[in-house]
């Protein structure tokens, strides 16, 4: 007897199975004739894991227009308002649009998210709400946190300090913004710093990394040195990693397989990166996104990260990671059928190793969380982005949405077609 059994489901990898849930966890796959108390006809459609999202910004998500509009559309303006922003915002309204879009994510199949929390304001207000919504979650999304000393560990006063306390009061990352101190050796400086502090702590490092156009910005290569130097191989990513784009073909050369050596993972953000990188360039025009392709070729791990939805520095997005994914695959010209299979990957169980989740993936014993989609493939999720028909959060359903059906009336024509046609 099986608590759910989600029948008929093909898997990512394209083979088709049962799935039969009990207390929680993935107790079978295989063809199951037995009961349950209820069964999914999954049959023809797109069972996966959750999607993940490595690399967001909950405090400030949902706050676009508080208290102005980005006018240039530029990193630099954006961190600007968020300082103001930080100066108005109260408790309430940041837990109110975390726990929407915490809405979202669950309607949307996303119940894994890292998000960096602003230490640098010594109320830790931020830190302090997005700690509650963590535990509000947890039945249904794993929240990680990680202090993000967003205006520079040592450009603010008392970012370092408050960034510990953070930490103390129960965040799970270490995060950092090396290119945005005042000098390339202060941001040398703080990478060390931040990854000591991991170190001696046992946690993750998440360091927003050389999000700029300056190709001369190059603190990937410490911290990845860093790594290395302090055994912390596998629990290390680089964000953003903008300034590659940029960089000399020979130092790149060198730069990946340092990176690879030290196995430091590295998260591109497409939506965010294409949009507020290359504003200072006429033609050609830099997109600013990393070297998805060379990275992963020398064997590094690279996911998908989403970063902001409707805030200071991003005026649109929805949560859906599968738009994240769509959008890189154009624009790191990931489009063969195995690289745009390995962009679906890298929203699930790529992200899902980033973040070190342990009890993930479609396998028996791993905690029952997946998603039923409208759509027939991994590949083909990515073209139409399509319905979340299911999705269940550590077995137990919590969305559901009929199949759609868009009417058309033409002379000679099916009376009904699917929307985003899909082919089978």
């Amino acid at each position: 007897m099986f608590d759910l059994i989600v029948k008929g489901g093909t898997l990512p990898d394209g083979t088709t199975t049962d799935i039969g849930i009990k207390d929680g966890l993935i107790a079978a796959m295989e063809p199951l004739d037995a009961q349950a108390g209820e069964i999914i006809d999954a049959t023809g459609d797109l069972v996966s894991p959750p999607l993940v999202d490595p690399h967001f910004h909950m405090d400030a998500t949902m706050s676009y227009g508080i208290p102005r509009i980005n006018a240039s559309g530029t990193l630099l303006e954006g961190i600007g308002l968020w300082g103001e922003l930080k100066e108005v915002m109260k408790a309430d309204e940041v837990k109110a649009r975390a726990l929407t879009y915490c809405d979202w994510a669950a309607s949307l199949g996303l119940l894994a998210i890292r998000s960096h929390v602003d230490t640098c304001h010594d109320s830790l207000m931020g830190v302090e709400v997005l700690l509650e919504v963590q535990k509000e979650v947890a039945e249904y999304i794993d929240l990680q946190l990680v202090a993000f000393p967003q205006d520079g560990l040592y450009r603010d006063p008392t970012a370092y300090e408050n960034t510990i306390r953070a930490l103390d009061m129960g965040v799970d990352v270490v995060g950092g913004i090396p290119h945005f101190e005042r000098t390339m050796a202060d941001g040398a400086r703080s990478v060390t710093a931040l990854c000591e502090i991991a170190a001696e702590r046992g946690l993750m490092v998440d360091m927003h990394c050389d999000e700029t156009d300056d190709p001369m910005s190059r603190h990937i290569e410490t911290l990845a040195f860093e790594t290395t130097r302090l055994g912390l191989q596998g629990r290390v990513a680089g964000s953003h990693l903008t300034s590659m784009h940029s960089m000399d073909n020979y130092y790149v050369s060198k730069l990946l397989p340092l990176m690879a050596e030290a196995e430091v993972a590295a998260i591109p953000n497409p939506l965010i990166n294409i949009v507020l990188q290359g504003r200072h360039d006429t033609y050609p025009k830099r997109r600013g996104l990393t070297r998805v392709k060379e990275m992963q070729a020398h064997g590094i791990t690279v996911g998908w990260g989403q970063d902001c939805v409707l805030d200071p520095w991003y005026s649109l997005g929805t949560g859906d990671m599968l738009d994240v994914a769509f959008m890189g695959m154009h624009v790191a010209q990931m489009t063969s059928p195995a690289e745009m299979q390995r962009c679906f990957d890298m929203v699930t169980t790529g992200n899902a190793q980033i973040m070190g989740l342990q009890d993930y993936g479609l396998r028996v014993g791993a905690k029952a969380s997946m998603v039923v989609l409208d759509a027939g493939s991994a590949v083909e999720a990515l073209r139409l982005r399509p319905d979340r028909l299911c999705v269940i959060a550590k077995g137990k359903v919590i969305a559901r949405q009929a199949r759609n059906e868009a009417q058309l009336s033409l002379p000679g024509r099916p009376a009904s077609v699917r929307r985003r046609h899909r082919a089978g």
